[in-house]
């Protein structure tokens, strides 16, 4: 899907809406609202449909998706190894995992993420610039980036949240991972809602605005830590971090008492 992906990307002229669909003959594409979808493809009428009330970085990643889909359903044999292997649910899963993963492909090509990497390194500045040059979600961005990444690193996207006080205590305000993954081989992550520390280094520049990159740790729900390298960056209220952990730490649950209770990486 990848492969059959970027290989559509290259035929295009361009990256934005209307040339991202030159290369789909007698399909054509409109806006419109559509509730809590963010679009779809009718493969009877042949349209792609937008949803013209989402943000525009959502609505082009949406819209690479939806390419994604007709550029699956026109590969006959891609599309029988899929339905050999699944059925149900399952084979909808899997359908909606490819098309992210082509539309991914589409909008971040291999020669894009290779020069942010080269540049900046694996770190949340890296993270921050592929979402700019992509004009994609920081999310979105993430999942890339760390496929991408060969030394043991998580990313993470972290934000403001609003959370229960305790003890009859009002509603607190907290630095919060909304989004993580890890490079090949790193096997646990800290899962959504994990609060950053507020002597941290990701919330202290928050607070500050500056970059940090100092040694630190990962934290986790449970309370307990893993030791890393961090790198953080603000940007627009929330921080994009990067955990570069020690190669000896990458795939172990229980080195220094960390990760009893973290989330693993998503298949």
């Amino acid at each position: 899907m990848r492969d059959l992906a970027a290989a559509y990307a290259r035929t295009v002229p361009g990256l934005d809406a209307h040339s991202l669909m030159e290369g789909l003959d007698g399909i054509s594409l409109t806006f419109m609202p559509m509730g809590d979808r963010d679009g779809a493809y009718d493969p009877e009428h042949r349209v792609i449909m937008i949803n013209s009330s989402v943000r525009p970085e959502r609505q082009r990643f949406t819209l690479a998706h939806e390419i994604s889909h007709a550029l699956l359903l026109g590969d006959d044999d891609l599309l029988s190894d899929i339905h050999d292997e699944y059925e149900g649910d399952r084979l909808e899963q899997v359908i909606e995992t490819l098309c992210n993963v082509g539309a991914a492909a589409i909008l971040m090509p291999d020669d894009l993420i290779a020069d942010v990497l080269r540049r900046f390194g694996p770190t949340g500045r890296a993270l921050a610039e592929l979402a700019r040059r992509a004009d994609v979600s920081a999310s979105s961005a993430l999942y890339t980036l760390a496929e991408q990444t060969r030394d043991p690193v998580i990313y993470a996207v972290c934000a403001v949240t609003r959370l229960d006080g305790e003890d009859g205590e009002g509603p607190r305000k907290e630095l919060t991972v909304r989004a993580s993954s890890g490079a090949p081989g790193v096997k646990y992550v800290p899962g959504q809602d994990t609060v950053i520390p507020s002597d941290h280094p990701a919330a202290v520049t928050l607070d500050t605005g500056l970059p940090a990159d100092e040694d630190s740790y990962v934290p986790f729900r449970s309370g307990r830590r893993m030791p890393a390298r961090v790198n953080a960056f603000a940007e627009r209220g929330r921080v994009l971090v990067s955990f570069h952990l020690r190669d000896d730490k990458a795939g172990r649950p229980e080195a220094d008492g960390a990760l009893s209770d973290s989330a693993a990486l998503p298949t």
